[in-house]
């Protein structure tokens, strides 16, 4: 059963435990060199371009897009990355390049900084960049648990393919949580860090890209009641959900105990599902901070003030990586690449 619709912005309306969604679809082009746009940034609000204009945003860059240093407390961020490339560095001494399919799943906890950077590698080539990333609040218990950074590469993401009587294609890609497809088989999603909301199955917390086939037919199965769901249609024209018809770039809130019948239109579409048990506790927040009460924000500007959660160990507050190739290394040294998907130690 369908809630709710609403159409969908660059933030988008989730629900507890999600705190929100952010959208980028952003069509960069060529690089220049610097990893930025080879192009005149003239007439951008450089430091707070969230408009787009020639197709893309800037966002807090001012050479390379995205978000240079900033902190984090009491919730987590989860970054799906369907094109394009992220830089990431943090307090910790953490970093790594991700995308074309890789998820990174980063526990702020207690407090961690960290920056954000779209670097536009391609200098000869358009560099377009989609992703979400969502903000999963973290329950009283754990809002100051030690933070946790975590790659999800491409080529380890669970995902499942299905197919309708007509034979047209269901592939449904899983960040969080379990599927059990329509011969009765599950597939569960990677383990999440520690302190996760996720962490605990009895909260089903989920997280899914489903593609559709042009015409494709396709039953989004019943989880347990007492859930928060919600489905995002990002790409597609139209698709009739329970019989209703409902255009691309809306959410739809869902009764998480029943079955919803979906029948795509005649493009391919492809959707978001987020789902999970309420935390069903009081939320105070203000900008990078998320916390219980109004006397814990202040503690976290006070505890940020003190010792900028560790200070910043990057040369740059915009960190980028050079020339790599998709990487992470983690706080201990130890690094992982997805061709490789093992670990080893590295100096430095």
């Amino acid at each position: 059963m369908i809630l709710d619709i609403k159409p969908l912005g660059f933030q988008w309306q989730t629900y507890d435990p999600f705190l929100f969604c952010a959208y980028h679809h952003d069509q960069f082009p060529r690089g220049n060199g610097s990893f930025g746009p080879a192009t005149s940034l003239a007439g951008r609000n450089i430091g707070m371009d969230f408009e787009i204009k020639d197709g893309f945003r800037m966002y807090h860059g001012d050479v390379v897009p995205g978000f240079p240093v900033h902190p984090h407390r009491g919730f987590e961020t989860i970054t799906i990355v369907q094109q394009g490339l992220v830089d990431h560095a943090d307090s910790l001494g953490a970093a790594g390049r991700y995308g074309e399919g890789d998820v990174q799943w980063l526990t702020a906890g207690k407090g961690v900084q960290h920056s954000e950077m779209f670097p536009l590698l391609d200098e000869k080539n358009a560099n377009p960049l989609l992703l979400f990333q969502l903000w999963l609040n973290l329950p009283a218990k754990n809002k100051m648990a030690p933070p946790h950074f975590l790659m999800f590469w491409n080529t380890q993401l669970p995902r499942v393919q299905e197919q309708d009587e007509q034979g047209r294609n269901i592939r449904i890609e899983i960040t969080a949580g379990n599927y059990r497809d329509s011969k009765g088989s599950q597939t569960s999603a990677l383990t999440p860090p520690p302190h996760s909301w996720a962490s605990d199955a009895v909260n089903e917390v989920a997280a899914w890209v489903i593609d559709l086939d042009a015409d494709a037919q396709w039953t989004l199965p019943a989880a347990s009641s007492g859930l928060n769901r919600a489905l995002y249609f990002f790409e597609g024209v139209d698709a009739s959900f329970d019989g209703k018809t409902v255009k691309v770039m809306h959410s739809m809130r869902l009764r998480s105990d029943e079955a919803l019948a979906i029948r795509n239109g005649n493009k391919p579409a492809r959707l978001l599902m987020l789902q999970g048990r309420p935390i069903n506790e009081p939320v105070a927040q203000h900008g990078p901070f998320v916390m219980n009460t109004r006397e814990e924000l202040v503690q976290a500007f006070n505890d940020y003030q003190r010792d900028h959660f560790g200070g910043w160990p990057w040369p740059r507050a915009d960190q980028v990586h050079g020339q790599r190739q998709r990487f992470a290394r983690y706080s201990d040294g130890s690094e992982t690449e997805p061709q490789k998907n093992t670990t080893s130690s590295i100096e430095g």
